[in-house]
């Protein structure tokens, strides 16, 4: 019989690099959804019998993929920020239960630009607001994020909101 991790092993191989399925009209870029990850890896896992669990708790979002077989599981949980805004709160756990999945298999997505991302120093969002120095810049670092960006930013954002008050 075999254990959790030579299943997920001969998923993966199924799997391989998973196609980009949506379009960000903003940015001009295209990224790989929620939904269209699903699609790529559920059928694959459950040949696997291995199931794919999302749910929320303990104040995060888990991916948890469990070998119905052998009752073995693995699992990737992420924090969700302190957010009060329904709609907010909806985008982050979308982004949140993506970003576990993807990274509990080890995915990835095709380049779609690679010379243009190999000319690019990606910047992480949490970087670009702490470098801020008064409150003016934060606002316009903050309001060039994506709403997503944003939505997982908000609690650093208003801390260091708070930090830069206090420090006119």
């Amino acid at each position: 019989m075999k254990n959790i991790y030579a299943k997920i092993l001969a998923a993966k191989k199924e799997i391989g690099t998973i196609s980009k399925d949506s379009k960000n009209p903003f940015f001009k870029s295209n990224y790989l959804s929620l939904n269209g990850l699903i699609n790529a890896v559920e059928d694959v896992l459950q040949n696997q019998d291995l199931l794919l669990l999302q749910p929320l708790g303990n104040g995060g979002v888990s991916s948890i993929i469990y070998d119905t077989v052998s009752a073995e599981q693995v699992e990737s949980f992420m924090m969700l920020p302190n957010i009060q805004d329904p709609q907010k709160l909806g985008s982050a756990i979308t982004y949140f239960r993506r970003y576990t999945l993807q990274s509990l298999l080890g995915l990835q997505a095709e380049d779609d630009d690679g010379n243009q991302a190999s000319k690019k120093t990606v910047v992480i969002p949490s970087e670009k607001l702490k470098k801020c120095k008064n409150l003016a810049e934060l606002q316009s670092v903050f309001l060039g994020l994506t709403r997503t960006e944003q939505t997982a930013m908000e609690t650093l954002k208003n801390q260091l909101k708070t930090t830069l008050n206090g420090s006119k």
